[in-house]
């Protein structure tokens, strides 16, 4: 039992991360289902950019005072911290765009559809689900190494 809180303790930021992460697909998901029920499948660009806003100020909300434990708060700090931390979403926003064009329209996604547990999961929401794992990695990287460094946690 001591090996697995040794294990915990030392992984406690990745598995943080992955919760956090967990929840904050979540977030995207579900904004993105409702802007899709709200605005229709055909702006499904449109849902997708307002869910990644959405899901945007959750993480930054959870990695600062969860994850990576970013105690400033400081108007420097905050302010460089929002600003990469912004910066680097819009760059992983756009290869998100990006990829539901390409998996949407040119791979016809859009066309492929299931149901699961009487919901139906459409092309886009599958073609979300592919991307959502290179986002995840894109947005690790540079929140631990770019956005909250050493000087934001102390």
């Amino acid at each position: 039992m001591k090996k697995i809180f040794e294990l915990i303790d030392k992984y406690k930021e990745l598995i943080l991360y992955i919760v956090f992460g967990g929840l904050t697909t979540a977030v995207n998901f579900v904004a993105f289902w409702i802007c899709g029920k709200l605005l229709g499948e055909d702006l499904y660009y449109v849902s997708n950019a307002i869910a990644w806003f959405v899901s945007v100020v959750f993480a930054y909300i959870t990695n600062k005072l969860f994850v990576f434990e970013a105690k400033s708060f400081t108007p420097k700090v905050l302010f460089k911290e929002i600003s990469v931390f912004f910066s680097a979403r819009v760059f992983s926003f756009f290869v998100e765009e990006g990829g539901l064009v390409l998996l949407v329209w040119v791979l016809n996604f859009g066309e492929y559809s299931m149901n699961v547990l009487g919901f139906e999961i459409n092309g886009q929401l599958i073609a979300k689900a592919l991307l959502a794992v290179i986002v995840v990695l894109i947005n690790y990287f540079v929140s631990k190494f770019a956005v909250f460094t050493k000087n934001t946690k102390e």
